[in-house]
């Protein structure tokens, strides 16, 4: 993995144009850790700061035949890993969870000292985000993370599912006032929870609900270099925003063809 475009954040650790690690080698997971680490959570550590990360086609597929992993690389594998390290919670759609087949999140050595340092859990929390809460209970990720998975929803939720997922393990958490989840109840609900480092991996309904409501902090993309055409979806999909919404150019590696681009909402 090489350097397309330097790191220039100023939340990134000895980031400079002239430093990271040398090209044609693969990066350590510290070394991708350093340069995808959270900004600081401002003053009491209480700031969220919502990442999403997506792969999408040259030709803008974000599935092949329903699915992501067709179209990521073994590189695309290594910074989903590291991104789900960094995190206190990953979000998720249910469609999502039902069509990836989502297990818990795994705790990993090469970060338990990075994590506890953190004051994080051993693995991030799942959080999922379904009005209808038609999800199959029985699951791993339910029955059996490290940590609780969370079930965000809206407040008119059907009491039985409710129930049954707080039955299954999970914790229920009601971030609307209807049927359906406001994603900024949402991550302030998170946050409330101590969650300030959140990752969305989508899918592209949830992203677009992130986007229309401007809560998204930052979008770490991979590039494949594949073309599938197709009607596949895109990376976000859902409600359009009344005038596009610009992001910056954080940094941009890249690995055998695939490009590895991040982005942030300009402050200010």
């Amino acid at each position: 993995m090489r350097r397309l475009f330097p790191v220039t954040d100023e939340t990134t650790p000895n980031a400079s144009a002239g430093s990271g690690p040398v090209a044609g080698r693969e990066w350590s997971l510290a070394e991708l850790a350093a340069a995808y680490a959270y900004p600081d959570a401002g003053p009491g550590g209480s700031t969220p700061w919502l990442r999403g990360n997506m792969v999408s086609t040259l030709d803008g597929a974000a599935q092949h035949e329903g699915r992501s992993q067709p179209i990521s690389c073994a590189a695309d594998m290594r910074v989903f890993g590291t991104l789900r390290a960094l995190a206190d919670v990953v979000v998720v759609g249910a469609e999502t969870v039902r069509q990836e087949g989502y297990r818990p999140a795994r705790a990993r050595a090469e970060f338990a000292e990075a994590r506890a340092a953190a004051g994080q859990g051993p693995a991030p929390a799942i959080a999922v985000i379904s009005a209808s809460l038609d999800l199959d209970f029985g699951l791993p990720l339910f029955t059996s993370p490290l940590v609780p998975t969370l079930v965000l929803t809206g407040a008119a939720a059907p009491a039985d599912r409710v129930a049954e997922a707080e039955r299954a393990g999970a914790r229920v958490v009601v971030a609307g006032d209807g049927a359906g989840v406001d994603p900024a109840r949402a991550v302030g609900a998170l946050a409330g929870l101590g969650h300030t480092r959140l990752l969305t991996e989508g899918g592209p309904r949830l992203l677009g609900q992130l986007v229309a409501a401007g809560v998204l902090d930052e979008l770490c993309l991979t590039i494949s270099p594949m073309l599938t055409a197709g009607d596949a979806q895109r990376i976000a999909g859902g409600p359009a925003v009344a005038v596009p919404r610009r992001f910056e150019l954080v940094s941009l590696l890249e690995e055998d063809g695939f490009l590895f681009s991040r982005y942030r909402r300009p402050r200010g």
